[in-house]
């Protein structure tokens, strides 16, 4: 069987052909990021492992108003997904969440984050091997970070994971979306080999267990 990792690079490599424009966020854009609500919704920023699946995730449940798949914690600005998958930018494939509290809370958000990726492997997602794909919670402010904090013991505690969680807890500086193929891909890609050999066992996991929760 081929590796997943192959596959992915296989899809990307027309992908990125057709696409010479990427996103930027201006100095502006970029302050007003770090405020932590926004008209009544809550923003998170996570990453875990390839964003092609945790967008595809969280889009799905109810109180999630947006799902943006981009790249936080690196060094390098607007870095494209060629520079990402290097692993020399420091950035992370991160989804950047905007949401009803009042529908969903920040705590039910990270429940669904832990379940959903393994956070007890370092750099790496099955076979997506790199910096970029390491399980990451970006905080806005201490409220975010305690939250965290508590959901990661409560998890430990009931020992849903057999090894320790390794997920890096960092303050929140700047998100960079993603390039446009990227934004639901798993939706308008469902039967490329990776979607159907990766995404989808995970996608079957999670609707399977947050039944309740998905948008009607």
């Amino acid at each position: 069987m081929i590796a997943w990792a192959i596959l992915k690079g296989l899809l990307l490599g027309s992908l990125a052909l057709s696409s010479t424009l990427k996103d930027t966020v201006n100095m502006s854009q970029q302050e007003k990021q770090s405020v932590t609500t926004v008209q009544n919704k809550e923003i998170v920023t996570l990453g875990g492992g390839c964003f092609w699946c945790i967008e595809a995730i969280f889009d799905e449940l109810a109180g999630v108003e947006r799902v943006e798949s981009g790249y936080s914690g690196g060094w390098v600005d607007n870095p494209t997904y060629q520079q990402v998958c290097t692993g020399n930018t420091g950035h992370a494939e991160v989804v950047q969440i905007t949401f009803e509290p009042k529908v969903i809370s920040l705590k039910d958000i990270l429940g669904v984050f832990f379940t959903v990726h393994d956070p007890t492997t370092q750099n790496r997602q099955g076979a997506d091997v790199g910096t970029q794909y390491r399980s990451v919670i970006f905080c806005r402010g201490q409220e975010q970070k305690d939250i965290t904090g508590q959901v990661i013991h409560e998890i430990q505690t009931a020992k849903l994971w057999k090894a320790p969680i390794v997920t890096e807890i960092i303050p929140f500086k700047v998100f960079y979306k993603a390039e446009e193929y990227h934004r639901n891909y798993y939706k308008l890609n469902v039967e490329q080999p990776y979607c159907q050999l990766v995404i989808a066992p995970k996608m079957k996991k999670f609707r399977d267990l947050y039944r309740d929760k998905l948008k009607r």
